[in-house]
């Protein structure tokens, strides 16, 4: 399954075009910690598996998609105000993580990831 931008024709062209341009970037807070880093990205409505975390260096990359579904058959949008596309966010931090610990938790619309210097667990 893609995940596609707004396909249908609507009265609010003008509208639609704006928000097919603008690039989805999730909000992101970022801790320090005792041993390492709390990073939370603000993804309501991606499903878990629409998610991938990958890293290099020192770099942290999370890319996904946000997908629409209509709740029900016939269903037309009035007003869109929630951004449903692919994203990407990289955030730099100042180790690299190559010997980091990188663990993941799905909690009430945000992901987590807490990276842990080195090789502790």
């Amino acid at each position: 399954m893609r995940c596609d931008s707004i396909r249908q024709v609507s009265f609010l062209l003008p509208l639609r075009a704006v928000v097919e341009e603008r690039t989805w970037q999730p909000p992101v807070d970022v801790y320090t910690t005792a041993d390492g880093w709390l990073i939370k990205f603000d993804l309501a409505g991606v499903r878990p598996d629409d998610i991938q975390v990958t890293f290099d260096a020192n770099r942290l990359i999370v890319t996904g998609c946000r997908r629409d579904c209509s709740l029900e058959e016939g269903c037309r949008h009035l007003q869109m105000e929630i951004s449903y596309a692919h994203f990407e966010r990289t955030i730099i931090l100042p180790d690299d993580l190559q010997s980091a610990v990188i663990r993941t938790e799905h909690r009430d619309g945000m992901l987590l990831i807490r990276i842990l210097k080195g090789t502790q667990a």
